[in-house]
């Protein structure tokens, strides 16, 4: 029950990110430097609750935490950035919601089998039917822009939720080797930090005129303090 009301709480949160992160686009930050403002508050947020580096009991764990880094935060969260840039928060959140069935399918070709398959089979054909009613409802609202925009956002948010699914299931190992959550999940924000910094270059100038918006500052403290943060803690412990 722990474990659910966790990934509930942590659902709950994120389902509003697509809302706030669409706010950071209009205010004119771009998709990397959101990524990168958000993370390093996380970062610097766990780094005050964890301030001790975490010891590898196993030097080949190093591993985990890099492709971790690298799959659910620089990755991720880039290509749904990128995603909401064409289409709506509302499309790109009904196809990231479709993680968990992504996480079923690698689970199944790891060589586990859910408890159910025909009951997999049934919440499969409904999830994805679910997503087509999103976005026929009210004449296709949920989509904006053109049909080739929209066709890209929503195969980079598929692409999103493939990647998300390989992270929980790293994670997952993570767990099963015995690391405390805070400090294995700070020490997965530092790995994807270290992969976004080559791209930084990239992503033009600092957006200092943009956090005069009053809008602005709010949704990054709620990004990177709550939806990465805490969220990310929450999310590892529901995965443990």
């Amino acid at each position: 029950m722990k474990a659910h009301a966790l990934a509930l709480f942590t659902i709950l949160v994120w389902s509003t990110t697509f809302v706030a992160t669409k706010v950071l686009l209009a205010a004119g930050l771009t998709p990397l430097w959101i990524l990168v403002i958000r993370f390093v508050l996380g970062f610097a947020a766990l780094s005050c609750l964890r301030p001790h580096r975490l010891r590898l009991a196993n030097p080949r764990d190093g591993r985990l935490f890099a492709a971790a880094g690298f799959t659910g935060v620089a990755r991720y969260f880039l290509l749904e950035n990128v995603a909401l840039t064409f289409t709506s928060a509302t499309a790109v959140g009904a196809i990231c919601a479709t993680s968990p069935l992504f996480c079923v399918l690698i689970a199944l070709a790891r060589g586990q089998r859910p408890a159910s398959p025909a009951s997999f089979a049934i919440g499969f054909v409904l999830a994805m039917g679910g997503i087509l009613l999103v976005g026929t409802a009210s004449g296709g609202s949920a989509f904006t822009g053109s049909a080739a925009d929209n066709l890209i956002g929503c195969g980079l948010a598929f692409i999103a939720s493939l990647v998300w699914a390989v992270y929980s299931t790293l994670v997952s190992r993570i767990a099963e080797a015995g690391y405390e959550t805070l400090t294995a999940t700070k020490r997965i924000f530092a790995w994807g930090l270290l992969f976004m910094a080559p791209a930084l270059p990239f992503a033009g100038t600092f957006p200092a005129e943009a956090l005069g918006n009053p809008l602005v500052v709010p949704n990054l403290l709620f990004l990177g303090l709550l939806a990465s943060a805490a969220c990310f803690a929450t999310w590892n412990f529901a995965r443990c």
